[in-house]
């Protein structure tokens, strides 16, 4: 356990709680049934919060409050839950700890209550009743099954639409789709002889009943005007199979932020404004790791001048911890999606994500990462630190270049066909969708610019539209 002066540096949230005297008898149990149902936590007595501040409880009363805390949550809590209770001393003061492990047995809730009325979660730092949607999650975690993997009985599956999946399944794996794939994954449910598709299955695919079984499994894109919400510059719903959306989004994003180059010797160097690495990783795992079952709520990306959000719905997974990002963790929600992500490539290797964002982000001292639970979801955010400084600066440059040269006229860029040709030089595998992202413009205006570059017999481009390399001819 760290040390009481680290931990009273700490603000309240999912795992802690503080408190100056012995919370009421509800106060308690409503707060040891919401860690129960979550991640778990520890609630200190004898800290008062706001100002932060160890005020301690008489020695006389700890054997008492530790009865009473005791009765307390055996009394009014179910299933069974067992504290851990303990005393620190920090200098000349008591301070009590109630620690509430993850319960294996949710959901918990008020024996004065039902179920639908005493349930609790813990989000933020506060306690909040659960609704039925994660009431019936957390009975389904008591069950060890994941939403994703239940079976839909309204079609067949051989009325299912899976075009867009098995052509993507195909040219990557190199292997034939057909329902014994569909069986290792976890994808299909047979019952009585006839298959049916999964949850995961029906997100995965191109049938209309997953626009009216998921109408919000979607990622809405935003790039707004200046740095809150309201006017924006360019939007995009994406509302395609879930294999799909990921890079659509990576894409949306790379097109709204910028790219610098530099030179170490006589290699270019190109680098982006935000780590792309980190942000890619976290577009792929809020769209594995949100909550598919929960309703009206879908992903959310939104780029502002001095930030991007992604946020997903769904709490944070309660083994998963961004401040320890190097720990290797691979708790996972979607049990048969994650496999199929993994045989697509989108994820790499269990428990690497993490440490990936950490690694890119230690490339950018300039950009902040900060994650917060808002509400039923979670979301991370990529925050340029010296924003408002910045702005000052580039303001009284471009003030003093208007006085100094008020006449000049600005640089010329190179034209898009130079730097689609360069592109290709450093990276004779790059996709269309890549060039598009760097050029700032849409697909379609890319590949008219790649029409012309053939016809001029500049460039062409060999093997099959994804796989195959370009080569330019001089």
């Amino acid at each position: 356990m760290k040390k009481i002066t680290e931990i009273i540096t700490q603000p309240e949230g999912r795992r802690i709680e503080f408190k100056e005297e012995l919370p009421t008898n509800s106060d308690l149990t409503k707060t040891v049934i919401a860690f129960a149902n979550d991640a778990g936590g520890e609630i200190f007595i004898g800290i008062k919060d706001n100002p932060r501040e160890i005020t301690g409880i008489d020695e006389s009363l700890l054997i008492k409050y530790e009865e009473q805390i005791s009765s307390s949550i055996h009394d009014n809590c179910s299933p069974a839950i067992m504290p851990e209770i303990f005393f620190l001393r920090h200098e000349d003061k008591h301070i009590l700890v109630v620690k509430i492990h993850k319960g294996s047995n949710p959901p918990y809730y008020l024996k004065a209550k039902s179920i639908k009325n005493g349930t609790y979660i813990r989000v933020g730092s506060s306690n909040r009743l659960a609704d039925d949607s994660i009431i019936a999650g957390l009975e389904l975690n008591r069950k060890n099954i994941s939403y994703d993997s239940m079976p839909v009985l309204k079609k067949e599956l051989e009325q299912i639409s899976l075009g867009s999946f098995t052509k993507q399944f195909e040219e990557i794996t190199n292997e034939e789709f057909n329902t014994t794939v569909l069986d290792k994954l976890n994808l299909l449910h047979t019952e009585r002889g006839v298959q049916f598709p999964t949850h995961a299955l029906i997100l995965l695919s191109d049938d209309k009943l997953r626009s009216q079984m998921f109408p919000y499994a979607k990622i809405e894109c935003a790039r707004f005007k200046g740095i809150t919400p309201g006017d924006f510059i360019d939007q995009k719903s994406i509302e395609t199979p879930l294999s799909i959306q990921p890079e659509q989004a990576y894409q949306f994003v790379l097109r709204h932020i910028s790219q610098g180059s530099e030179y170490e010797g006589v290699y270019r160097k190109d680098r982006w404004e935000y780590p792309v690495t980190a942000l890619r990783e976290v577009i792929r795992n809020a769209v594995i790791h949100r909550d598919y079952s929960l309703i009206g709520k879908d992903i959310k990306i939104a780029v502002f001048d001095d930030k991007i959000e992604i946020t997903s719905p769904g709490k944070l997974l309660p083994s998963v911890d961004f401040d320890n990002m190097d720990a290797g963790q691979s708790d996972i929600r979607n049990v048969a999606l994650a496999p199929v992500f993994k045989k697509l490539g989108i994820i790499e290797q269990w428990g690497n994500g993490l440490k990936l964002i950490s690694e890119n982000l230690s490339d950018y001292p300039e950009i902040q990462m900060q994650w917060t639970e808002p509400g039923i979801a979670f979301r991370v955010s990529f925050i340029k630190k010296n924003y408002t400084e910045q702005q000052e600066s580039e303001k009284s440059s471009e003030k003093m270049s208007e006085k100094s040269s008020p006449k000049s006229s600005p640089k010329s860029s190179p034209k898009k066909d130079e730097i689609i040709l360069g592109l290709i030089k450093e990276n004779n595998k790059i996709t269309t969708e890549e060039i598009a992202a760097v050029l700032g413009i849409t697909k379609r205006g890319t590949l008219k610019i790649i029409k012309k570059l053939k016809e001029a017999k500049k460039v062409i481009h060999i093997g099959p539209a994804h796989g195959g390399h370009w080569e330019i001819i001089e």
